[in-house]
């Protein structure tokens, strides 16, 4: 009898096995036997958040080719057709859709009720309309938020650390993206509190900010703000040149901008957020619903210097800062 009963019950478990494996999950681990992961991205200077996301996945046991697949939609900067971008990406059913900045993820809420969505590197999903809350989205998604907009205020205090003589900042605003907007309405308050003067550049394309840039004349501004957004992140380097050209500093939000010539950040890093991010691809490939996974925030914020910046426009960064510093840029 027992061994009718051993015999029976490890037939039960054959059919199961079979059943999961044809349903696309793997019986050992609970996770598709092969996942398909869409990214929907900017590209450009956010490059590292989707690469990120994938050396997470496979520092978690995903092996590419195997186990899972990614399908990369790489906009370069563009978000004239994130519609039709993302709609392209679900045709292909995939398990999850990955989508990077607020305006990508969207795009994404607006393409599926029903393919779970990852987002990284958004500001504030709550006011973007993306979920319901940091602790349930109520919906398909869940993912990262940088919060970026309210770090501004504690950006312009590192960047007075840095240089402590600023009385004038120049911001340029892409008055199109909400993100920057709410920045900088933060950098707004601080900078009232601090009594620096602040004087705003809205821009719409790349030949405004050219322009802005130009008639500002030499002088009348102590230091440039950048504010977040994917249009003034893929022109960094007409503000990385012009603050060079005024031997000014030039503040921004993460690291990767440092390396490519700006003076100082303090914020998120890519990739950090993208390993992060794998944490949560994971869960949802595993079967969690995203409206049971709390939304989060970035495990660490990074302060870097580009000490060969500082040198090329005369600045002295103090010592305090350079030993505080968690990344250091020759």
């Amino acid at each position: 009898m027992e061994q009718i009963k051993s015999l029976k019950l490890m037939l039960e478990a054959l059919l199961v096995a079979t059943w999961m494996i044809l349903l696309g999950v793997s019986p050992v681990f609970g996770q598709p036997s092969h996942a398909e992961v869409a990214i929907l991205t900017p590209g450009v200077t956010l490059t590292a958040v989707h690469e990120g996301l994938q050396e997470g996945l496979a520092r978690l046991g995903y092996k590419e080719g195997k186990s899972i697949a990614f399908v990369v939609d790489d906009t370069k900067g563009s978000t004239s057709d994130l519609a039709p971008r993302a709609a392209k990406l679900l045709a292909a059913r995939p398990n999850v859709l990955f989508a990077v900045t607020t305006s990508y993820a969207v795009a994404a809420k607006q393409a599926t009720t029903t393919v779970p969505v990852v987002f990284a590197w958004v500001s504030d999903p709550v006011q973007a309309g993306l979920v319901a809350s940091y602790v349930s989205s109520k919906n398909n998604l869940t993912g990262i938020s940088t919060a970026p907009d309210s770090l501004s205020g504690k950006r312009l205090e590192v960047l007075l650390e840095v240089a402590p003589k600023i009385k004038r900042l120049l911001a340029i605003v892409a008055s199109k993206d909400s993100v920057a907007q709410s920045s900088f309405r933060f950098l707004e308050e601080t900078t009232k509190k601090l009594g620096i003067q602040l004087a705003r550049l809205d821009v719409t394309n790349r030949e405004e900010i050219e322009q802005g840039l130009r008639e500002t004349p030499k002088g009348s501004v102590d230091a440039i703000f950048y504010l977040p957004s994917t249009l003034v992140r893929a022109n960094i380097a007409l503000l990385v040149k012009k603050a060079k050209a005024e031997r000014i500093p030039l503040s921004v939000n993460e690291y990767s901008l440092v390396e490519l010539g700006s003076l100082v950040s303090y914020g998120p890093n890519p990739r950090l957020v993208g390993l992060q991010a794998a944490g949560l691809v994971d869960k949802v490939l595993k079967g969690t619903k995203p409206s049971e996974i709390v939304i989060e925030t970035p495990n660490r914020l990074l302060l870097a210097v580009n000490v060969t910046t500082a040198r090329e426009i005369g600045l002295k960064i103090p010592r305090g800062v350079l030993e505080r510093a968690d990344r250091l840029v020759e």
